[in-house]
């Protein structure tokens, strides 16, 4: 009877059955279409229903759409896969953002130069902040990573280097790689300069694609075994022989790197940044788009972040009114479908096993189904 009942609860959806069960090709031909819709996306035809008639659509795919997804999905590595709660991830973003600033302005390194340098550089911010605080869990280890994203602002915030409140100016754009002009589009996607925002998104397009095909491979892998394990119970994993310290900070420093890659494109964007850019509500929507999406699952993520960036620009007319929707239709989310909307079958089984769905950071809640234990 036990048996039946578990099948029932976890009844098998037939779209992912039938994804699972294809050939090779006809995924190779999805993720093609996929990549294509995404760089057709920018279209005015798209514009004219996605975005309110003041804004402009393909500015809001690279200004907010674009950096969001990216960032959801290196949170998602720290979050999803590993079960690490971490409300600092802005700290990285902003490394990113600072790093080739700083380099690209007072030492005039090329792009491609700072891009990679600062993707080393947030790597190795995730490691220094990993490594003391990472034997920490649950809440107390948020409020440590909480406490590092304020520092990195705080601290660009009171840096005469960095030019404190004003930030840098005069950051210079990805070099025009081509002129090339797509046939009957208008758009020259190589040409980086301040009239178009569509090659900025295309290339933004081309980080999301690396790092999902990079979190993926890694989340068949060894390394993603043992960040299951690890968000399932620690404990555990470590009795198991699984080196939990060395894998946690790895979790770290690939978040750190992504949203590094992130912090890059933005200050290119932009051409000039400033601590207000960078401030804990950018962890906090990020952290929101992760788990509203479904936490673990790539391509929930993906919807989630572009949901959280889009809504509340497609709706900026409701200014008065957009944050009480949007924190309402958030707990509406926790109470008929805290897994998230498009969440994976490892994380619906985890939270009806009573982990929350998020490891030992939803240890506490119970799951559908299961009872509380009183003791005496």
């Amino acid at each position: 009877m036990a048996s039946k009942r578990t099948r029932s609860r976890f009844s098998v959806d037939p779209v992912r059955d039938r994804w699972e069960s294809a050939p090779p090709w006809a995924r190779w031909v999805v993720y093609l279409l996929l990549v294509v819709g995404a760089l057709l996306l920018p279209a005015q035809g798209i514009g004219n229903i996605m975005a309110p008639p003041e804004s402009d659509w393909p500015t809001m795919l690279s200004d907010q759409i674009g950096i969001y997804v990216l960032l959801g999905l290196g949170l998602n590595v720290v979050v999803g896969m590993a079960g690490l709660l971490d409300l600092g991830y802005v700290a990285f973003y902003a490394v990113g953002g600072y790093t080739i600033a700083i380099f690209a302005t007072k030492y005039h390194w090329s792009f491609w130069e700072t891009l990679v340098l600062a993707i080393v550089t947030a790597s190795l911010a995730g490691v220094l902040l990993g490594a003391p605080t990472l034997r920490l869990r649950g809440d107390y280890l948020a409020i440590v990573t909480l406490g590092f994203g304020e520092i990195v602002r705080v601290t660009a915030n009171n840096l005469n280097y960095v030019n404190g409140p004003r930030g840098i100016q005069g950051i210079p754009h990805p070099p025009t790689l081509s002129e090339w002009t797509v046939p009957g589009l208008d758009v020259q996607p190589f040409k980086y300069g301040l009239l178009d925002s569509r090659p900025y998104y295309y290339l933004l397009v081309f980080f999301i694609v690396v790092a999902i095909v990079f979190v993926k491979r890694l989340e068949r892998s060894r390394v993603g075994r043992a960040w299951a394990s690890i968000r399932e119970d620690e404990d555990a994993a470590e009795l198991m022989g699984v080196p939990t310290f060395k894998f946690k900070l790895a979790a770290f420093a690939i978040g750190a790197a992504i949203g590094g890659s992130g912090g890059v494109v933005f200050a290119a964007k932009q051409t000039s940044i400033n601590p207000g850019s960078f401030t804990f509500m950018v962890s906090a929507l990020v952290l929101a788009g992760v788990v509203l999406g479904g936490s673990g699952n790539i391509p929930g993520v993906i919807v989630g972040a572009f949901l959280l960036a889009w809504l509340p620009e497609r709706f900026r007319g409701l200014s008065d009114y957009r944050m009480l929707i949007f924190g309402v239709a958030l707990v509406a989310m926790m109470i008929f479908r805290p897994e998230g909307l498009w969440p994976s079958r490892q994380r619906k089984a985890e939270l009806a096993e009573g982990s929350g769905g998020m490891g030992s950071m939803g240890a506490e809640v119970a799951g559908p189904g299961t009872a509380a234990e009183v003791t005496e």
